[in-house]
């Protein structure tokens, strides 16, 4: 089994610096398809506020996961969309998705979080 040496730059840890927290991934997942403008992503993710989502938006971006075009119009016309780095996400969400189904068919779709 290969083991993967836990140091400040180990590739676990730059994954979770880019992908981790609670909306990148789901921004992501969203943009999978086509480009989406910030309203669209809030009505897709109705649980992050506003200023979370262009905060995060800014960090995808600067990150090179997404690609934020501005079409120079008033009111302000803006579409993000993933870029080939972004897209690389794509094998990971799903996997993620596929270990979810199998740990909530395994629990009754229940999360226990002691130990127990």
């Amino acid at each position: 089994m290969y083991q993967v040496k836990v140091t400040p730059r180990c590739p676990i840890r730059t994954t979770l610096e880019l992908l981790g927290g609670k909306w990148k991934l789901l921004i992501l997942s969203q943009l999978r398809a086509e480009a989406l403008r910030t309203s669209e992503l809030k009505r897709l993710i109705p649980d992050i506020s506003e200023k979370m989502l262009i905060q995060e938006l800014k960090f995808l971006s600067d990150s090179h996961l997404v690609s934020r075009k501005s079409f120079g119009e008033v009111p302000p016309r803006v579409e993000y969309s993933l870029t080939e780095k972004g897209r690389n996400s794509l094998p990971l969400i799903e996997e993620m998705v596929v270990f979810a189904e199998k740990y909530e068919a395994k629990t009754n779709g229940s999360i226990s979080l002691d130990n127990k």
